[in-house]
């Protein structure tokens, strides 16, 4: 018995964490069923700047979702976000301006309409190389799935401005969504 190793069958093993405390599978969708479908727009403010702007739709910690961490972002003329590297990869749906990114020191060029993929484990940092226009992207990650399975890791590499860019001077987020007319 005394020769048994580490991995015997009868030692409780997890592979990636252990799942612990009350679950209540009634409860828990009696829970998700409560809560709202719809996320207004004007419910959510615009956080951080005076360059890189996020409005937060959907993320970890409000508990409406499992899977998904939604934002909106928006970069003030010639703004930059910081430089920074996370475990969970996200798609940005470029919505208006153009501008780049550079991925472990490699330039993607992009502008309204493109999808920008941001790998796992991919240090990043996002750019609008219009200094007179904002840009805006809507950003969807998959961060609450990584973070029940405990592999969320975010390193900073560079932080975010503190100052605005010359022609962001006062710069402050849109707040109203242009809006197309419905057809009759």
């Amino acid at each position: 018995m005394g020769n048994e190793s580490h991995h015997h069958s009868k030692k409780p093993r997890t592979f990636v964490r252990g799942i612990s405390g009350e679950y209540n599978l009634k409860q828990e969708l009696q829970r998700l069923r409560s809560l709202p479908r719809v996320i207004r727009a004007e419910d959510r403010q615009f956080l951080d700047g005076p360059q890189h702007f996020s409005k937060h739709y959907l993320e970890p910690s409000d508990g409406l979702g499992q899977t998904l961490h939604i934002h909106l972002e928006e970069y003030a003329p010639g703004g930059v976000t910081q430089k920074h590297g996370h475990v969970n990869e996200a798609a940005f749906y470029i919505l208006d301006g153009r501008g780049y990114e550079i991925h472990d020191g490699v330039r993607y060029d992009w502008e309204a309409g493109d999808i920008v993929i941001v790998h796992n484990n991919c240090v990043h940092q996002h750019h609008n190389a219009d200094p007179y226009r904002p840009a805006r992207a809507l950003v969807i990650k998959t961060k609450p799935m990584y973070m029940f399975m405990n592999m969320l890791f975010q390193k900073l590499v560079v932080p975010n401005p503190t100052e605005p860019t010359e022609h962001g001077v006062g710069f402050v987020p849109r707040e109203e969504e242009d809006v197309v007319p419905s057809q009759p």
